[in-house]
């Protein structure tokens, strides 16, 4: 994991451009950049251009992110940022801006103001609290309803009625998301990217 296959150098090497989404030949565990964790309502995202975070905005609502957060490097999704990943049921406070291993265990279909805007559900590779969750379903009826609830309302002050789920998948499906975004990537970042 440390090892990037890449020579030291005086300039920071931007993770989100460097580091492969999959990390194994299964397709079931995939590098996370970590952007927040759970409880907080500030939205940090990834500056693409440099690998440094900034925070987008403060959240309108007291409705705090329910879950750890973060995108997947080589991805690009239909909403013009990397592929968006929750990472559910982490124990201790995860480190933004930080790499860790997640394993896949489905997708939410979302739409944010008309915009594709999916959602990758994880939880950490090696938490072994975690080894019994196996899919998304795994998780209960709460915590769908948790979640649907958190994306279809965390907007309301700001742009009411804008946010919708449109359904929870399994791993399946969540592969096949990710490797449209890595295509996208490929696409229409890749042939931007300077040395």
């Amino acid at each position: 994991m440390a090892n990037l296959n890449q020579p030291p150098s005086r300039v920071t090497p931007n993770l989100l451009h460097i580091l492969d989404a999959f990390t194994d030949n299964t397709k079931s565990i995939v590098n996370t950049i970590v952007e927040l964790n759970s409880n907080t309502i500030n939205k940090y995202e990834l500056i693409t251009e440099t690998g440094h975070l900034k925070l987008d905005r403060v959240g309108y609502s007291s409705l705090a992110y329910p879950f750890a957060y973060g995108c997947i490097p080589r991805t690009w999704d239909e909403d013009g940022d990397p592929l968006d990943i929750e990472i559910v049921g982490v124990t201790e406070p995860l480190v933004p801006g930080s790499i860790v291993e997640s394993r896949i265990i489905g997708v939410m279909k979302f739409d944010d103001g008309g915009e594709v805007d999916d959602k990758v559900i994880a939880v950490l590779s090696d938490d072994k609290r975690m080894d019994h969750i196996h899919t998304f379903e795994d998780l209960g009826e709460h915590w769908l309803n948790e979640t649907k609830y958190y994306w279809e309302h965390y907007k309301d002050l700001k742009k009411p009625g804008t946010c919708t789920v449109n359904g929870f998948y399994g791993i399946e499906e969540a592969v096949k998301v990710i490797q449209d975004c890595e295509s996208r990537y490929q696409k229409e970042i890749e042939p931007k990217l300077v040395d």
